[in-house]
């Protein structure tokens, strides 16, 4: 098993929304359900600047020290997994009900696990540059309830197209690299980010020598 480092830079096509609620209280319950370590939930907590937005049901982007707005390394993972789970439905089954695989995420088994312990985005905290101005998206959301329709207003900050990001891939085994890259070109598809099924956060990326 040989290791292999892709240097990846990102470019995004359509306008990437923030995931993170602005509300700190929120943003720490949420975060403690999914870590037990203190010392990462004060860190991403504080990553979250919730001082600069008003709108406590807005969601933002987290900030470095630098004030950048970020995507976390697990954003680049969950981005992964959610590719690498749509691509290997491509092919469908044999007739002994056998997945047939037809591209690389189809060759996968347990992909998850393959992603979580063998691919690792880096760094944590990956910068995005911002082409433009920071703005804002408001979309409706409809929902069915017992009590009928509802609708409710969801409001994201929103960074716009063509703004870039780098970042360092480690594959802990070299012969991920085409899944990898299956999963980077899905990008142009579906993207990072909220409301991806309606375009949003689609990008298209270049391996940086």
């Amino acid at each position: 098993m040989k290791t292999k480092i892709l240097k990846v830079k990102i470019t995004f096509l359509e306008p990437v929304l923030g995931t993170w609620p602005s509300n700190q209280n929120v943003a720490r319950d949420f975060i403690a359900s999914k870590s037990p370590d203190a010392a990462t939930i004060e860190d991403e907590v504080a990553a979250l600047g919730a001082d600069a937005v008003a709108d406590k049901g807005m969601t933002v982007f987290p900030r470095n020290e630098n004030g950048e707005p970020v995507l976390y390394d697990y954003q680049i993972k969950g981005f992964f997994k959610d590719s690498c789970g749509m691509l290997a439905r491509v092919g469908g089954k044999t007739e002994t009900g056998k997945k047939r695989a037809v591209n690389e995420s189809g060759k996968l088994s347990a992909y998850k696990k393959v992603i979580d312990g063998l691919i690792f985005p880096q760094p944590r905290m990956i910068p995005i540059k911002v082409n433009g101005k920071i703005g804002d998206c408001q979309r409706p959301l409809r929902a069915q309830t017992a009590q009928g329709e509802r609708v409710s207003l969801a409001n994201a900050e929103e960074i716009p197209a063509g703004s870039t990001c780098e970042f360092e891939i480690l594959l802990m085994d070299e012969s991920l690299e085409n899944a990898v890259l299956e999963w980077l070109d899905y990008g142009v598809l579906r993207g990072i980010g909220q409301w991806r099924n309606s375009g949003k956060g689609r990008f298209t990326f270049d391996i940086i020598d």
